[in-house]
């Protein structure tokens, strides 16, 4: 499994900082750029999830703490033993999801299905193989264009360093954005259902 030493190691290839004694970057200045270029990833392909939960008898609300990394709710299936599959109304605001099914749970277990943010760490990632490389293209353009803007003043070695620096992590920013529209998760239309009032 890909895990986060390997994608840094992708990055450092793609900017040839790859003489470990003279490393142009930390480790600490990579991972920063790659947890960027992860939410872009996340919110254009975001990982696809699925918790059960133990509702709380006569509550209709459940925390989005209950999933990890969430972005966005999909469904709610209650109870999850039904057949055909129940799906039942459900709001989210601020932390807060709210069910809305005739009756308040009575303690039964829901299947929630999200939308989450990917996750890259020593062990390994949520991201599909076809979006490492696309990962590594974008930290290693957001890595250049912040090193283009901090050496600008402090090159001693030619004057058109940063500028290259900096066209380089723009092309590669342009190609990781072409990518991620290449991947995207298509957005369907919500309906929102408005509350009556008094």
């Amino acid at each position: 499994m890909t895990t986060l030493p390997d994608i840094r190691d992708r990055i450092r290839s793609d900017l040839r900082d790859l003489d470990a004694d003279a490393a142009r970057w930390s480790d600490a200045e990579l991972d920063r750029h790659l947890s960027r270029a992860l939410a872009d990833v996340s919110l254009a392909a975001p990982a696809e999830a699925t918790t059960i939960v133990t509702t709380t008898p006569g509550s209709r609300e459940l925390a989005t703490a209950v999933l990890p990394n969430f972005l966005e709710l999909e469904s709610v299936e209650l109870p999850i033993d039904s057949f055909p599959r129940r799906r039942v109304p459900f709001s989210v605001w601020a932390e807060t999801i709210t069910l809305e099914p005739p009756a308040p749970p009575k303690g039964e277990r829901a299947r929630l299905r999200y939308l989450a943010r990917h996750t890259l760490d020593d062990e390994g990632t949520t991201l599909p193989e076809a979006l490492e490389d696309v990962l590594a293209t974008g930290a290693a353009g957001y890595a250049a264009i912040a090193w283009a803007a901090y050496a600008i003043d402090r090159l001693t070695a030619g004057d058109d360093v940063a500028e290259r620096f900096r066209l380089w992590g723009e092309g590669r920013l342009r190609t990781f954005r072409e990518q991620l529209r290449e991947h995207q998760r298509p957005r369907r239309v919500r309906g929102r259902r408005l509350a009556a009032t008094d």
